[in-house]
């Protein structure tokens, strides 16, 4: 199953990759993280499709996307 990794301390929540997701399986967290910002995370973790356009979005490099391989 494709899922994708965000590094929450990185993440400033500029919500680019939330507006990306096609599927709409990224949301914001209710907590900060260190840099005072609310961070995103994969909710709805078996909606994704790895399809990537968060990756291509992030402006901070903060996400991995991983596909299943075969």
């Amino acid at each position: 199953m494709p899922t994708i990794k965000i590094n929450s301390e990185k993440c400033k929540g500029c919500s680019l990759c939330v507006k990306a997701c096609p599927k709409q399986c990224i949301s914001f967290s209710k907590q900060f993280n260190k840099a005072g910002y609310y961070w995103t995370f994969l909710e709805k973790t078996d909606a994704c499709i790895g399809c990537g356009f968060c990756y291509m979005m992030c402006p901070d490099v903060c996400i991995e996307v991983y596909k299943d391989t075969l």
